[in-house]
């Protein structure tokens, strides 16, 4: 069969099974449902079929986004809408299924939503759901509702659409659709990425390259990987796309050699697309060939960078090089190069299928289309959201992302990863954009987005951040080599009370040298985090630095946790839950902790019933005790001991 018959028939076979006459059972099978336990649910799912004695197809698919209630589980009865079931145990899918399969009873009470226009009895709409229902899904369409696996399933519903219209098109008309949507880079500074295209389509040279730079290195950013499980063959489709554009012969996708599920699953489907002859020479009988190679990256977060990423490529150590001459002049073994990471790709895909005025009515004036972000750290929705540029960060935080655990006080956003900023609750209303940001202070980068809450101190989330960066540093340029070094130094001195209060100028003079001397974009914004925190937080910085005090209570060299003799009870939990034995005490006797052995761990802290909250958190002549307001100094504690 040529393309043509192997698309009809895969549109055909997608709408069979979605009005299939036998039940179907979809799992989410990515990074995150098998970290959950996805894969565990299989052997009693197929085992509670045999025992009613059901055939029903089971279906993997990849991660819709819904992270946090993991492992997810969708039910298609023939003529019925997808119900879907979150946090499924083995210990409750068997109920689930006898339930519907058997009995007819969708379980309300344990569904999440239906996959559908119109609502259930007793069942609402999935996409009404809080976390999903301002999003906007374009590059996440097809995940979690298709396999993976399945290049038929990708076709069925409109993949490689896109390439088909592109190949009707002449490269030109195809970089000016592209220019047209206002698609910016998602993996960067945003750089329009027609331009980009155009400037190697018209870069002189028979041989040119293309690259899906899919090193993604930031703690907290599972974007990329997510869709390299979920929707493979978007990205590749728009390789394709690019590739016709821009003339180029070649193509690597660099991946990271820690995404083993990402690999394997793209391993599989340049497998399948040489099967449908959709990769190699005169693709669809078209002047169009393509060569595809996958180049798996040992780690380092330096290789995110184009040059440095070449030269890993090549076989050379990965360390960036000065600019000019720029990739697209004179790349890869010195031949024009253009590289995309995993989401511009699989947006040029969807503006090809769709059309560039489709793609342009999402988002902000300046800042086309939508953006996938990962939300990690202290928000209770974490997973994978899309939205359209210029949403509000109160939106994203608070709507989608479901606010702050236990009803703490959201502190701050890092965005952009360890490169990007901090931003605090005062821009909760910034609209996100790539000049906003910028204006803030941070980035946009690839798109993770770390929430902090009361108990986060930010100096000390300053040299987190610049520990991972100055260790990934190649080296190469003194800037970031000795200039992070020394940054990292002070801040460290500051987090253990040993800062002088000239520090707080001199961390901000040596960002500023940093960031104008280093060669590439790691050392150039490496000290993002640090002069967003001295930015927003400068009192905190100072109360580390002229008060030896942690206003979070966070920085171990500046705490320490007392028993207090009025509250404690000697019930002796505490003794015997602490790890460093550092709790003395007898029965019916006040217990003592023993500062030169504590180790600081909180465990006293966790383990004293609330009833009695005994043990006290301290910094300075701050106090935190469980059951009063916190932080309170020791004087204003001491009033309200005095008033009662």
């Amino acid at each position: 069969m040529n393309f043509e018959e192997r698309q009809k028939k895969a549109i055909a076979d997608w709408e069979e099974l979605e009005r299939g006459a036998r039940p179907r059972i979809y799992i989410g099978s990515a990074t995150c449902g098998r970290a959950a336990g996805a894969l565990k649910l299989v052997g009693v799912i197929e085992a509670e079929l045999a025992r009613h004695n059901i055939q029903a197809d089971i279906v993997h698919v990849g991660c819709i986004g819904l992270c946090y209630l993991e492992p997810l589980v969708d039910i298609v009865k023939p003529g019925r809408p997808r119900i879907s079931y979150a946090n499924v145990t083995p210990r409750n899918v068997g109920k689930i299924i006898e339930e519907y399969l058997v009995n007819d009873n969708p379980s309300p009470e344990l569904a999440l939503g239906v996959l559908s226009e119109t609502a259930l009895d007793g069942i609402g709409r999935f996409s009404d759901l809080p976390m999903l229902k301002p999003q906007v899904r374009i590059v996440t369409a097809n995940c979690g509702i298709i396999d993976p696996e399945k290049i038929e399933h990708y076709v069925g519903r409109g993949g490689y659409g896109g390439l088909v219209r592109a190949l009707g098109m002449t490269p030109e008309q195809v970089i000016e659709e592209i220019k047209k949507s206002g698609l910016r880079g998602r993996g960067g500074a945003g750089f329009p990425t027609g331009m980009k295209w155009e400037f190697c389509r018209k870069a002189p040279g028979d041989t040119k390259y293309i690259i899906c730079n899919a090193d993604e290195g930031d703690p907290g950013a599972f974007m990329n990987r997510s869709l390299l499980e979920s929707d493979p063959h978007s990205l590749l489709e728009g390789m394709l796309i690019g590739a016709y554009a821009m003339g180029a012969t070649e193509a690597y996708i660099y991946v990271r050699a820690e995404y083993p599920l990402a690999v394997e699953r793209l391993k599989l489907a340049l497998k399948q697309m040489e099967e449908w002859g959709l990769v190699g020479d005169n693709i669809l009988a078209s002047n169009l060939s393509l060569h595809i190679k996958i180049k798996e990256g040992a780690g380092a977060f330096v290789c995110g960078e184009e040059t440095a990423l070449i030269a890993s490529i090549e076989g050379r150590r990965g360390m960036p090089r000065p600019r000019p001459p720029f990739p697209a002049q004179a790349g890869l073994w010195g031949k024009p190069t253009n590289i995309n990471n995993v989401e511009t790709w699989a947006d040029a895909a969807s503006i090809m299928r769709k059309g560039a005025e489709w793609y342009a009515g999402h988002g902000a004036e300046k800042s086309k289309g939508t953006k996938t972000f990962a939300l990690a750290g202290k928000i209770n929705n974490t997973g994978l959201v899309e939205v359209p540029l210029g949403t509000p960060l109160r939106k994203i935080i608070y709507e989608i992302g479901g606010g702050i655990p236990d009803g703490k006080a959201f502190k701050a956003v890092q965005t952009g990863g360890p490169s990007g900023g901090c931003l605090p609750a005062s821009l909760l209303d910034l609209h996100v954009e790539y000049e906003s940001l910028a204006q803030a202070g941070a980035i946009m980068g690839s798109g993770g987005m770390v929430v902090m809450d009361e108990d986060t101190c930010m100096v000390d989330v300053a040299r987190y951040f610049l520990t991972f960066t100055q260790s990934e540093s190649c080296g190469k340029c003194v800037p970031c080599r000795v200039g992070t070094r020394k940054m990292l130094d002070i801040l460290e001195d500051i987090t253990k009370g040993k800062g002088q209060p000239e520090d707080i100028d001199l961390l901000l003079d040596l960002s500023e040298a940093i960031k104008a001397g280093s060669l590439c974009g790691l050392g150039q914004t490496a000290p993002n985090p640090v002069l967003t925190t001295v930015r927003y937080f400068r009192d905190e910085y100072e109360a580390h630095v002229r008060e030896q005090r942690c206003p979070a209570l966070a920085c171990k060299d500046l705490i320490a946790f007392y028993i207090l003799p009025d509250k404690c009870v000697a019930c002796g939990i505490c003794l015997r839950n602490c790890p460093a034995q550092a709790i003395a005490g007898a029965k019916k006797m006040v217990h003592v902790i023993d500062q030169s052995k504590c180790t600081k761990c909180s465990t006293c802290l966790d383990v004293c019933p609330v009833k009695f909250s005994a043990v006290a958190k301290v910094s300075g002549e701050q106090i935190e005790v469980p059951g009063e307001p916190t932080p309170v100094t020791a004087l204003e504690r001491d009033k309200v001991a005095a008033s009662k």
